[in-house]
């Protein structure tokens, strides 16, 4: 069998490996399928938000926030690794193999922020709903939002300039038609610090006590039955509250599912590098928690399914459609 380059015209060409057997086919269509689903339910998300006036709450925002991550690694992180997996040439040059990372790492951290976020969010809605819409505003959270995709920019900038990754003249491989990320030793600790240890320290934290007051809320909800007037007004809120509060908890515990498996191995791996098999796997974990997010939306939110409805059937045309009632269960 004669040797193929990546690119024959090149003296320090790759040597050319094309991965065509009938499982690499069937794994080709299924991740293509992956991508193209992560896609499609994450715009469904954004255009909801978006477009539709009843959704515009602070809380959304911040899920709007999350979806905008998820999309990006739906629209160009996953083709991109779908390319890598079938060939294991670099065609797209330099300035693609230094912009792609950075793409990368913003979406998982911009994604990792917007929980965090989220988390705080819930922390509040469910421990002081009667000061919440005072404290809690689009506007407020807004700011926010656009302050931690700043910082999850400036990271990911940081990251890839100190792993000589960034600059055209920095990036080197031991062949021409390869792109890959050597991470130091050193960031590999700092990485799971701060996009880790850390943010998901503060959410565990925060469920921790949030779940601590949706069961102290349960007992006043049931105390209701027994005739406290009082309590019963406070009902229609508790409730509501409670229940985003564990739908976003579970967005959590699958965020944390598909992160653990990463950051464990990363510590027992000897050479870190974005070409390796153990990566390739891990990473696409990663990357199937952008497609789970929006399944859990229509799963748990009514506005979701409401709003995909309308979407699907074109009423989103409609000129008032930005007005429609998507939650008929309230009325």
């Amino acid at each position: 069998m004669s040797i193929q380059y990546c690119f024959p015209s090149v003296n320090s060409s790759c040597r050319k490996e094309v991965r065509t057997g009938p499982a690499y086919i069937f794994l080709f269509i299924v991740l293509s399928c992956v991508s193209v689903f992560t896609v499609f339910l994450n715009l469904l998300v954004i255009i909801s938000i978006s477009h539709f006036k009843q959704l515009h709450t602070p809380t959304n925002l911040l899920i709007l926030s999350l979806a905008v991550a998820d999309l990006l690694v739906g629209l160009i992180v996953m083709p991109v690794k779908i390319m890598e997996l079938i060939d294991s040439c670099w065609y797209l040059g330099k300035i693609a193999c230094s912009v792609s990372p950075i793409i990368y790492y913003l979406s998982m951290s911009a994604s990792l922020c917007s929980l965090v976020f989220i988390a705080v969010d819930r922390y509040i809605a469910v421990s002081d709903p009667l000061l919440y819409s005072t404290r809690v505003t689009v506007c407020k959270i807004s700011v926010f939002i656009i302050i931690g995709w700043s910082f999850c920019s400036f990271y990911a900038i940081i990251y890839l300039y100190t792993n000589d990754h960034l600059l055209l003249s920095q990036i080197s491989g031991e062949c021409y038609g390869e792109c890959v990320v050597f991470v130091k030793d050193s960031w590999v600790i700092i990485d799971m610090v701060i996009c880790f240890i850390a943010p998901c320290s503060v959410i565990l934290v925060l469920y921790s006590v949030i779940f601590t007051v949706a069961r102290r809320q349960a007992r006043a909800v049931r105390a209701v039955k027994n005739g406290a007037s009082k309590i019963q007004r406070a009902k229609p809120s508790n409730s509501s509250e409670t229940k985003a509060a564990k739908t976003l908890g579970i967005i959590i515990f699958v965020y944390l599912a598909c992160w653990i498996p990463f950051y464990v191995t990363s510590l027992s791996v000897e050479s870190v590098t974005s070409s390796s098999m153990v990566w390739t796997v891990y990473g696409w974990l990663l990357y199937l928690n952008s497609s789970v997010n929006p399944l859990i939306y229509a799963i748990f939110y009514s506005w979701f399914r409401e709003s995909a409805k309308c979407i699907l059937t074109c009423r989103i045309f409609e000129s008032s459609s930005s007005r429609f009632n998507l939650y008929p269960e309230r009325f």
